[in-house]
């Protein structure tokens, strides 16, 4: 059994893998819930990501020396980055890219990541990581909103709400909800004028509001960059 790691500022989330099966996974741990999910099963091999500690931190927190290997710029990786700056790459973008193309080989891949961001991430068939956009995700919209004026109100997302809004809410709602599936779709279309047979994936805590509002072949895969970290594992695993 492997574990993975996506540790980010506040929580972490911890995934159970059997060789390429997810067994199972937790979300929203603090690192001492981190830290003692995994003291509870000790797996053969961990791979550790994190925006906020290293893999000694954790190793000295855990109180064991573990087969860890962590996530950094130079981690061999089962695909080619052709990015001018691989320094400053997010490792939730090359995780979920990783995780999509072991799903999905030999074939054209974006990757639609909606967490705090929005990323756009291409992946051809070749598995070289081309690169992709950035924008506002949904809450930072919202929030955007409410800083920056005096009047308007701190709103939360809904899903599906109507084009024509009847109340500065509803206004706003329509604004970033139909907003940002009017970008998506835009996006998406861009991308298939350079390769029609694109395969779409989308994943990030925010996927739920708008995955049955696009039109196929989209496919919501809300693990992937726990799937593309197994990923990145077992093939570092391989090369030792």
């Amino acid at each position: 059994m492997n574990i993975v790691i996506d540790s980010g500022n506040t929580y972490s989330k911890v995934g159970w893998f059997q060789e390429e099966k997810l067994l199972r996974y937790t979300t929203r741990l603090t690192f001492s819930e981190l830290i003692e999910a995994v003291r509870s099963e000790i797996p053969e091999y961990i791979l550790f990501s994190s925006v906020s500690y290293t893999a000694a931190d954790f190793e000295n927190a855990l109180g064991k020396s573990l087969k860890t290997f962590e996530l950094t710029p130079e981690t061999p990786l089962p695909i080619t980055k052709n990015y001018d700056t691989p320094q400053t790459l997010g490792a939730d973008r090359i995780a979920a890219s990783a995780g999509a193309n072991f799903l999905y080989p030999g074939e054209d891949l974006v990757v639609i990541d909606m967490g705090t961001c929005i990323t756009y991430d291409l992946i051809d068939k070749n598995a070289v990581f081309q690169g992709g956009l950035i924008s506002p995700g949904v809450k930072m919209r919202f929030n955007a909103m409410h800083s920056f004026t005096k009047r308007l109100p701190l709103v939360e997302p809904e899903p599906g709400p109507p084009l024509i809004g009847k109340s500065t809410r509803s206004a706003m709602q329509s604004g970033v909800m139909n907003g940002v599936l009017a970008e998506i779709q835009g996006i998406i279309e861009q991308y298939r004028h350079n390769s029609p047979d694109l395969r779409v994936l989308l994943c990030g805590g925010d996927a739920a509001f708008f995955e049955s509002s696009l039109k196929p072949p989209i496919f919501a895969v809300p693990e992937l960059v726990l799937i593309g970290l197994n990923r990145i594992l077992t093939y570092n695993v391989s090369l030792q």
